[in-house]
């Protein structure tokens, strides 16, 4: 087998265990109960899309367009415009930054849109040869293709510095350092792509296995990360607990609740009265909706606390009664009251309408949101809004 062959196989054989990676690990992100998000679901998206470019990376190795030329409708859309994208918008998700539900970020989406419609167009007459383009509209679709290039040249470097301005926003150390590495990761690669591109322009050089080889290394750490991330990330914050209770030899019949096995094992000081805000459990509540604003969640409730707590939805109830003297959804519902109170006095939302506030702070309508809001302050929104203007 010639040399060059011989590398062409190696290339195809690993790139398409790369794509299928990908597809695969898309798929559980989107289909698993236990990763569905937002966050997540734009996370599987960069990974579909970055699984399209490495196909047509195969494509134009095995030189399948001869025999299918359909396919170029896959490859001359420019798939480098809509990956950082939903990279972006995965961030901007994981952080919980107000910005995910403003309209003005669609604006993101127009060059990948500008090209996608440009290109198939353009292929309907040379590809399909559904219909026939007019001279000059084919030169003008032509030249608009050969700006595709530069326009990529200045649309990363602006979303990579879009996106790491947001990064900044998690709450949570773990978090940011992986969010940070993936991002590192994924310009480390868009970077090596577009200089390759370059130094072949410019230098008349074949840097083809150059762009193949950073592609498939990149890819590779891409899709690592990303299950590292979401997989075993998921499962930090109960590490420590799920260690202790795994190498606890206890009896089945000796398992009464999880409560009581970590009370038993804690000191004996801790024989306090359980109802107190010394409660581990109570601590536990307290550092999610502080730290990690659970109560944005509008469709959270005791049984969601309790499974993060790994208690019963009865004891979350029983607990929030006794130590403050009020229900679950009150108490719940005064943390969003808070945020909505934080977002009235911060100028960065002077923009924002009140309703807004409330429905980003967690609340599910107007009503309900009036109606804490009131209870907690004594006011209606707008008057704390005027009263602090």
């Amino acid at each position: 087998m010639p040399k060059q062959r011989r590398y062409r196989l190696i290339f195809t054989i690993f790139f398409n265990t790369a794509i299928f990676q990908g597809l695969v690990l898309g798929a559980i992100i989107l289909k698993s109960p236990l990763f569905k998000s937002n966050a997540n679901k734009y996370l599987a998206y960069a990974i579909f899309a970055l699984s399209i470019l490495i196909a047509n990376l195969v494509f134009e190795i095995i030189d399948i367009y001869s025999s299918m030329p359909f396919l170029r409708f896959l490859d001359d859309v420019e798939w480098a415009f809509i990956f950082p994208v939903f990279i972006f918008m995965f961030v901007i998700h994981q952080v919980n930054h107000p910005i995910r539900n403003s309209k003005k970020i669609r604006w993101l989406y127009v060059p990948f849109l500008y090209s996608a419609f440009s290109n198939i167009f353009y292929d309907c007459d040379v590809v399909a040869h559904f219909f026939t383009i007019p001279v000059a509209l084919k030169n003008f679709l032509e030249t608009l293709g050969d700006f595709d290039f530069f326009i990529i040249l200045l649309f990363m470097p602006f979303m990579a510095v879009y996106t790491f301005s947001f990064i900044k926003f998690s709450k949570d150390k773990q978090e940011k350092k992986w969010i940070t590495f993936l991002w590192v990761l994924v310009y480390a690669l868009m970077l090596s792509w577009i200089t390759a591109i370059l130094i072949g322009l410019f230098f008349h050089y074949d840097v083809s296995y150059v762009m193949r080889i950073l592609a498939l290394f990149a890819t590779f750490l891409i899709h690592c990360t990303t299950y590292y991330g979401v997989f075993r990330y998921r499962l930090a914050d109960n590490k420590e607990e799920i260690e202790e209770l795994l190498y606890q030899e206890i009896p089945s019949e000796n398992l009464v609740s999880v409560e009581e096995v970590i009370l038993k094992k804690s000191n004996d000081a801790i024989a306090l009265d359980l109802f107190t805000k010394e409660n581990p459990y109570f601590k536990r509540l307290q550092e999610l909706c502080e730290e990690q604003e659970i109560y944005r969640d509008s469709s959270l409730n005791r049984e969601k606390v309790a499974e993060q707590l790994g208690i019963s939805a009865g004891y979350v109830s029983q607990l929030v009664n006794a130590i403050t003297e009020d229900n679950f959804a009150n108490y719940i519902n005064n943390y969003r009251v808070e945020a909505v109170k934080k977002m009235i006095l911060d100028s960065d939302y002077e923009n924002y309408s009140l309703l807004a506030m409330g429905l980003e702070s967690g609340f599910t309508s107007k009503t309900t949101f009036h109606n804490a809001f009131k209870k907690s302050t004594g006011m209606t929104p707008n008057s704390f809004r005027n009263n602090n203007k």
